[in-house]
């Protein structure tokens, strides 16, 4: 009786989550296997699953194609503890590492403090895709300048300590007479600089040639297949993976046995993370007053670029030819705006004729 009480309570829940799935897929409610809600980097991440161990979790569910945190989740005053794996399907992943700090709330209503121990990096959105490959150079540039700052640092630290125990031995030894200034060393390191810079400057006016010998309506066409060249392969290998989102694995990690694909297409995935908004009616405040004074001169170098580009296209020629496509267009566009008026002045004319002064038909 007992069993058969159950079963009449909680069959068709049963049903609704461990083999439809409807629960997960309508958002009427949470189902069964989501675990809370995880509030982190201005995000709400609905799907949270409980995980058991984190190393015996991350092989199988790598395969669900989805940017998992995992976070180790404990409540304040008490040695309760737990560790979830929160999925991301809406945003950038940033401002997303190992340390970070966040919120979580089960489906109970208790809130934890949580923390994330190891991420799963998978695509999260297209945009994302998009700039991915601006930030890599930005940041390849970056670690190399920091690199060879670092080197010449170094370089200058180690010069220095020689100098000084070298100073401190000449000094000892009586003095000798100073090296003689090498004037063919310096000329070839001068030379090779020009070199470099001619190149540079070569390929620059090569580029900026071809760009502006285009007709008008073909440069924004060139600027829109450069970016598409650049962002255009991380953008289609983030929407095939998006595409191939699966919550399978992530279940089957914890020990289910999902014999379907549950897949978590792009349109359904945004709903599963919400981003923050302002409430209506709230306004960003931009005016800092400890901000920084800004300085001229990057509008000067930039002003200064600007010049030298115009410059240069126009001892080129590239600003007459520029001109001479323009042209045309303008032009007939001023005709056929003239001749409606020529028509009303011809016609205003002929009824300014008096009568009598009208050509009168020759005599037969």
């Amino acid at each position: 009786m007992v069993r058969l009480v159950h079963f009449n309570r909680d069959l068709y829940q049963l049903l609704n989550n461990f083999v439809a799935f409807r629960d997960f897929y309508s958002q009427r409610r949470k189902a069964i296997f989501q675990a809370g809600t995880l509030y982190i980097d201005g995000r709400a991440c609905e799907l949270c699953v409980r995980v058991e161990s984190v190393e015996a979790h991350s092989p199988l569910a790598n395969l669900s194609r989805t940017y998992l945190a995992y976070c180790d989740c404990r409540r304040r005053n008490s040695d309760e503890r737990v560790l979830i794996a929160a999925a991301f399907t809406g945003g950038d992943s940033d401002n997303l590492m190992v340390g970070r700090n966040g919120v979580f709330y089960d489906c109970q209503g208790n809130d934890w403090d949580a923390t994330i121990v190891k991420l799963i990096d998978h695509p999260i959105s297209v945009s994302q895709a998009f700039w991915a490959p601006y930030k890599r150079i930005a940041r390849m540039v970056g670690e190399q300048i920091e690199k060879f700052a670092a080197a010449k640092d170094k370089a200058v630290d180690s010069g220095a300590g020689a100098g000084i125990a070298g100073f401190g031995a000449k000094a000892a030894a009586g003095g000798q007479p100073p090296a003689p200034f090498d004037v063919g060393k310096f000329a070839g390191i001068f030379a090779a600089i020009g070199l470099a810079l001619g190149a540079i400057g070569t390929a620059i006016a090569s580029i900026v040639g071809g760009f502006m010998a285009l007709p008008v309506w073909q440069m924004p066409l060139a600027i829109g297949g450069i970016i598409l060249a650049i962002s255009g392969p991380s953008m289609l290998i983030a929407f095939l993976k998006l595409r191939q989102r699966n919550l399978g694995p992530i279940l089957d990690a914890n020990g289910w046995a999902v014999n379907t694909k549950a897949s978590i297409n792009i349109p359904f995935g945004s709903t599963l993370t919400k981003m923050a908004e302002l409430p209506r009616g709230a306004e960003r405040m931009l005016t800092d007053p400890f901000a920084e004074k800004k300085t001229p001169w990057k509008r000067w170098v930039v002003l200064l670029v600007l010049i030298i580009v115009l410059a240069f296209a126009w001892n080129k020629g590239y600003m007459q030819q520029l001109g001479q496509q323009i042209k045309p267009l303008l032009t007939g566009q001023m005709h056929k705006a003239e001749k409606p008026g020529a028509a009303e002045q011809g016609t205003a004319a002929e009824q300014a004729v008096p009568p009598e002064k009208k050509a009168e038909p020759p005599a037969k």
